[in-house]
C-alpha cells in the first residue's frame, strides 16, 4: 500500500490549475472548477493528481479511468487496484492498495467539542472519550476510525456512525468484518485506514510526500 499526501497552497493555486487541470477529462475539470472556494477546488484537484502520480510511479499505470459505483464509491476501471482519498483543512491524502480500503484524515481542531456529536456515538464510545485524559484526541480517534470504516464499507451516509462500534481495531457490519489501523502523517492531523482485508493490520506502508 502506498499513501501519498500533500498540502494546498494559495500562492500556487493558478499555477497548479494551469499545470495539472488539462490532464483530466472535461467532466473532471468541470467538477473541480465548480467549487467557489479555491481551497476546495485545489483539494479536489490534488486528490486526483496524487492518485495519478501514485498509479504511475508505484504501479506503472500511466493512464487510468475512474468510475463511480451505485453506492457512490469511486473505483478504477480495468485494474485490480483500489484507492481512497481524504482531505481536511490544508492536507489531502490518497491511499492505493490491492484490496478495498478507506482512509480518513481530520485536522485536530481543539475548538471541536465531542459533546456536540454525542448523538452519533454509542454509549461505549461516549464513555471512552469522556473518560480519556485527552478528549480532543479521543474524539478524533473515534471519528477518523469510523469514517475510514464507512469509506471501506462503501455505504456512505446510509450507515450511521452509531450503528457499529470499533473495538480493538475491529468491527462487524452486516456480517462483514473490518479492520482499522492508525497512521501518522502530520502532528496536526489524525488519521486511520480501514479494510475488510486483514492485511491492513500488518502490511508495510509506503508514505510519499508529493511536492507541488
Amino acid at each position: 500500500m502506498i499513501i501519498l499526501y500533500t498540502f494546498i497552497s494559495k500562492e500556487k493555486h493558478e499555477f497548479l490549475l494551469d499545470k495539472y487541470l488539462p490532464a483530466f477529462s472535461q467532466e473532471a475539470q468541470q467538477d473541480i472548477l465548480r467549487y467557489r472556494r479555491w481551497q476546495d477546488a485545489q483539494l479536489s484537484l490534488l486528490g486526483k493528481v496524487l492518485l495519478q502520480y501514485g498509479l504511475r510511479t508505484r504501479y506503472n499505470i500511466s493512464e487510468a479511468e475512474t468510475g463511480v459505483l451505485p453506492n457512490k464509491k469511486p473505483y478504477l476501471k480495468g485494474h485490480h487496484l483500489h484507492f481512497n482519498i481524504s482531505h481536511s483543512k490544508d492536507l489531502v491524502v490518497c491511499a492505493i492498495a490491492e484490496y478495498a480500503l478507506g482512509i480518513d484524515i481530520e485536522f485536530n481542531d481543539p475548538k471541536v467539542s465531542y459533546l456536540d456529536f454525542k448523538f452519533q456515538m454509542t454509549n461505549y464510545e461516549f464513555q471512552e472519550i469522556d473518560n480519556s485524559d485527552n478528549k480532543t484526541k479521543g474524539f478524533f480517534t473515534y471519528w477518523t476510525r469510523k469514517e475510514a470504516v464507512i469509506k471501506a464499507h462503501g455505504a456512505g451516509m446510509m450507515l450511521p456512525l452509531d450503528t457499529f462500534e470499533v473495538i480493538k481495531d475491529e468491527c462487524t457490519i452486516e456480517g462483514e468484518s473490518f479492520f482499522t489501523r492508525e497512521i501518522f502523517i502530520h502532528e496536526d492531523y489524525h488519521s486511520y485506514i480501514a479494510s475488510s482485508d486483514q492485511k491492513i493490520k500488518e502490511v508495510s506502508l509506503i508514505f510519499k510526500y508529493f511536492e507541488v
